[in-house]
């Protein structure tokens, strides 16, 4: 008796592990293009995020302390 593997593979997955999938998982499979991201943080932001950190930071140490 010849053993046939549960998923019948495709060749046109272009990668063994996509070949083995069944159709209906592989559904929109295409590749996804690369999305620019807007740059969201600016450099004072980032620099106002820090000095709040940083004071935040000492204003609990002097109270511990």
């Amino acid at each position: 008796m010849k053993r046939r593997s549960l998923v019948l593979t495709d060749e046109t997955a272009r990668h063994p592990f996509l070949a083995s999938l069944p159709p209906h998982v592989r559904r929109g499979t295409e590749p996804v293009q690369a999305v620019r991201r807007p740059r969201w943080l600016s450099m004072d932001e980032i620099r106002d995020f820090l000095v709040a950190y940083c004071v935040c930071f000492v204003a609990v140490g002097t109270f511990i302390a």
